[in-house]
C-alpha cells in the first residue's frame, strides 16, 4: 500500500478540549487557543468601536441614521462570527471557506434599498466596522506590540 491510499484520521480539536487545560498536550489545541483569544480580542475591539460611533454619529447627524449604522455594524458583528465558525471547521471538517456569509450583507442593502426607513450608506459604513477593527489591530501589533515569538517544533 503506498502513503497517498493510506487514510488520514484528522485528529478532533474543540473548543471544550481547549477550554478544558489540554492547551500543551497538542500544537493544534494551542493555535486553537490562540485563535479564541484573537476572536475574542477582535470582537471586543468591534463593539467598543460600534459603541463609540454609534454615540459620535448620534450626536453630530441624527437617531435614525445612528440607528441605520447601528443596524450594518450588528450585521457586520454576526459576519464576524460567521466567519470565526467557518475558520474554527477549516481543515477539520472543510477544505475551504464558503462564500455565503456576504448573503448576509446582500440581504441587509436589499432590504435597506426597499425600505424608505433604512438608509444605505450608513448601513453599509456599519457593516465595515470590522474591517476598522482589523486595521486597528493590524497597527497596533505591527507598531506598538512585541513581535510575536515563534514557537519551536
Amino acid at each position: 500500500m503506498s502513503l497517498s491510499e493510506e487514510p488520514i484520521a484528522p485528529t478532533p480539536t474543540t473548543r471544550q478540549e481547549t477550554q478544558a487545560g489540554f492547551e500543551d498536550t497538542e500544537p493544534a489545541n494551542s493555535s486553537m487557543q490562540e485563535f479564541y483569544q484573537l476572536y475574542q480580542e477582535l470582537l471586543l475591539i468591534t463593539l467598543v468601536l460600534t459603541g463609540v460611533v454609534f454615540v459620535s454619529v448620534w450626536i453630530f447627524y441624527s437617531l435614525n441614521i445612528a440607528l441605520n449604522y447601528l443596524l450594518g455594524a450588528c450585521t457586520g458583528v454576526v459576519y464576524l462570527r460567521m466567519l470565526a465558525k467557518d475558520v474554527e471547521r477549516l481543515g477539520r471538517e472543510k477544505q475551504s471557506l464558503s462564500k455565503t456569509r456576504l448573503a448576509l450583507l446582500i440581504v441587509l442593502i436589499l432590504l435597506a434599498s426597499r425600505w424608505n426607513q433604512l438608509q444605505i450608506m450608513p448601513i453599509f459604513l456599519g457593516f465595515l466596522t470590522y474591517k476598522a477593527t482589523l486595521i486597528i489591530y493590524v497597527v497596533r501589533v505591527a507598531f506598538i506590540s512585541d513581535p510575536p515569538k515563534l514557537r519551536q517544533p
